[in-house]
């Protein structure tokens, strides 16, 4: 078991399984089928990522460094929270990007029966300890704790 603290995005408590990510999230890509095809378990389809393609994000501990592509990003996190097809939590190892944080503050703010707590900068060592199936667990002050 470890612990890492980083900086709250968005507030929560979660415990969730981990699927893991050492590429950036291209968030358009990786939830187009949930979003406009209607798969609930939002099941990763982007190809450049070897580390999610084809993974079940919806419900997931979803741990990476950060977030990459168009200005979109934003609104698809939210729009998947929404949808309900979003991770338990997203956690980043290096500083959230803007746009992925707006749509997750945004989720929070304006969805009331939405939860998904972000983190960021925890650090590239979380990144390299934590791996996919551990059980991850989010405390309000964003201390992680992974096992």
């Amino acid at each position: 078991m470890r612990e890492f603290k980083g900086r709250v995005i968005a507030p929560g408590t979660v415990t969730a399984e981990a699927v893991v990510s050492h590429s950036g999230l291209n968030t358009l890509a990786s939830f187009q089928k949930a979003l406009q095809f209607g798969d609930k378990k939002a099941t990763c389809g982007d190809q450049n990522n070897p580390d999610l393609f084809g993974k079940q994000m919806a419900g997931k501990a979803l741990c990476l460094p950060q977030t990459i592509g168009s200005t979109t990003g934003g609104l698809v996190l939210y729009c998947a929270c929404s949808m309900h097809r979003q991770p338990a939590c997203m956690l980043f190892s290096q500083p959230i990007d803007s746009l992925a944080a707006a749509g997750a503050v945004l989720a929070d703010v304006w969805l009331d029966d939405v939860t998904m707590p972000v983190i960021d900068s925890l650090g590239d060592e979380f990144l390299s300890y934590v791996k996919d199936g551990m059980t991850i667990t989010v405390k309000e002050d964003g201390m992680i704790i992974v096992e």
